[in-house]
């Protein structure tokens, strides 16, 4: 693929794309959104609580997690440095099929790779709830999530997050920007969730662990704890987090029954959680 001045334009994109390194295995990959420190990343890729940023001129910082929205799998981080070199977000929904895009990471220890590619739509895909998705035809590898997905002029028009069958999936730029705004999307459950596959003698394929709860989230008026497993809502058994995410999708105060496991994969069990608006600042899901 031909893209005029290519070089000059993915040089660009590398100064403000950082290395993201939680502590312990794995790493990934974040933009620079401001020039006073602020970084945005995946929330999967932000999992430690000190998490080590990277500069592409080689300095190391230890960031301070701002912000944590797992559902929409983001992370605001800032690092003690200024004057950086920052990104500039275009408009994601003037976003078009067809047009070409980059993206710069750090894959499989790969500082700064860059791969180019066609976008092929922006919206929803189906299983992963109703969520917006720039969807691109760019070659992503573990290492790449958290990193910016970019237009040829250089602007980020999304953040880099997973693979599904041979694209790319970014989350759109104005998600982004209203992340950053603290702008509420959906109800407040108030925990930190990992999705697990379920052993057999379990009727239930995929779980959810509660691997934090927030002191007085709904979650924890309703006694669940750390370790419980939900398995499933209203609707069935979850086949994917998305699923959950689709139930919180709505706003307004009601009340969520969810099935879960605590202690014994053949016994399933029932709450009933009171569930409002989402509150800013909290780790949620």
């Amino acid at each position: 693929m031909s893209i005029a001045g290519l070089g000059e334009i993915a040089e660009r994109v590398r100064r403000f794309t950082v290395l993201v390194e939680p502590g312990g295995r794995g790493s990934g990959s974040g933009v620079v959104w401001s020039t006073d420190g602020l970084i945005v990343t995946n929330a999967h890729v932000a999992q430690g609580r000190r998490p080590t940023v990277s500069l592409w001129d080689g300095r190391e910082f230890r960031a301070e997690i701002l912000e944590l929205d797992p559902r929409r799998d983001l992370a605001a981080l800032h690092i003690s440095a200024d004057d950086l070199i920052a990104a500039s977000p275009a408009d994601s929904a003037n976003i078009r099929p067809g047009q070409l895009a980059l993206a710069v990471g750090n894959p499989l220890g790969f500082v700064g790779a860059l791969t180019t590619g066609v976008v092929h739509g922006v919206g929803p895909l189906r299983g992963l709830g109703t969520r917006p998705w720039v969807q691109a035809d760019v070659r992503l590898a573990p290492g790449n999530s958290g990193g910016p997905l970019a237009d040829v002029q250089g602007r980020v028009i999304g953040i880099n997050t997973m693979v599904a069958g041979r694209l790319s999936l970014a989350i759109p730029s104005n998600e982004v920007t209203q992340f950053l705004k603290g702008e509420a999307q959906g109800i407040w459950l108030g925990v930190t969730l990992q999705p697990v596959r379920l052993p057999r003698p379990s009727s239930r394929r995929i779980g959810l662990v509660l691997v934090d709860i927030e002191p007085g989230s709904p979650a924890a008026q309703a006694s669940l704890l750390p370790g419980d497993i939900l398995v499933g809502g209203e609707a069935g058994a979850f086949s994917s987090a998305a699923d959950l995410a689709e139930i919180l999708e709505s706003n307004g105060p009601r009340v969520l029954r969810l099935e879960f496991l605590r202690g014994d994969y053949l016994r399933i069990r029932k709450v009933s959680v009171q569930v409002g608006g989402r509150r800013r600042g909290s780790i949620a899901a």
